[in-house]
């Protein structure tokens, strides 16, 4: 697998993967939607703050290596970006899901990923997941996920992507530490996956509802810009 991607160029592609599937109606998304989803608060991990600029760079690069497209949509001056994952490396949805969450949210378990990926893709069971991970770790040309070592107190393995090289994945296993509460009584991680906080489906509607807004503010100065040109 020939492609090293930087944190940024990672976070642009996980972002207009699950764009794609999450509010369809406005992908492909701007520059400033796109910035918008990158620092998304929710769903994120870890939490950046990426200036447009870096974002543009950044897109350029994407674009160099046929894994972006700029699109011009009828009706708007503005480009637009999606990404070319899918016709990359003939991805279904099971896997273009998984690869989603790996790239958002960083290493999870199986049961993590199936817990957090139910907007992009529903997996009926846990071994679903592994089926689909299966086909990221045996690519032709290299894998493109990896399993990690199973932390101690934990039930279930993480997996890594290898889109930012087996560098970043190695950090990436190291990073977690053992559970707080292994040794304590506690019980290893469920199979399904770590409920997720009450509150977390809110957050991640007023992130998106944000980046719809975002969209719709330029087209609206779009529509503005043509209407005043009528006029000069």
């Amino acid at each position: 697998m020939d492609i090293v991607l930087t944190p940024a160029e990672a976070r642009i592609v996980g972002a207009l993967i699950e764009k794609q599937v999450t509010t369809p109606e406005y992908y492909p998304l701007t520059l400033n939607a796109l910035v918008s989803a990158c620092n998304q608060k929710s769903n994120r991990e870890p939490v950046l703050s990426l200036a447009e600029e870096e974002v543009s760079r950044a897109l350029d690069e994407l674009r160099f290596r046929q894994l972006v497209w700029l699109k011009h949509t009828a009706g708007s001056r503005v480009p637009k970006y999606a990404h070319a994952l899918s016709e990359r490396f003939e991805f279904g949805p099971a896997e273009l899901a998984c690869l989603c969450v790996l790239l958002l949210r960083g290493p999870q378990t199986p049961g993590e990923i199936r817990a957090r990926s139910g907007r992009l893709h529903e997996f009926p069971a846990l071994a679903d997941v592994e089926a689909a991970l299966g086909e990221l770790m045996d690519r032709p040309n290299g894998p493109l996920v990896t399993r990690l070592p199973r932390q101690p107190g934990h039930k279930e393995a993480r997996y890594a992507h290898l889109l930012c090289g087996p560098a970043a994945a190695d950090a990436a296993g190291a990073a977690l530490p053992p559970s707080p509460l292994a040794g304590a009584g506690a019980t290893p991680d469920r199979e399904a996956g770590p409920p997720l906080p009450a509150g977390s489906h809110r957050i991640e509607a007023l992130g998106e509802e944000v980046g719809r807004l975002r969209a719709e503010l330029d087209e609206l100065r779009e529509t503005l810009t043509r209407f005043m040109r009528q006029f000069d």
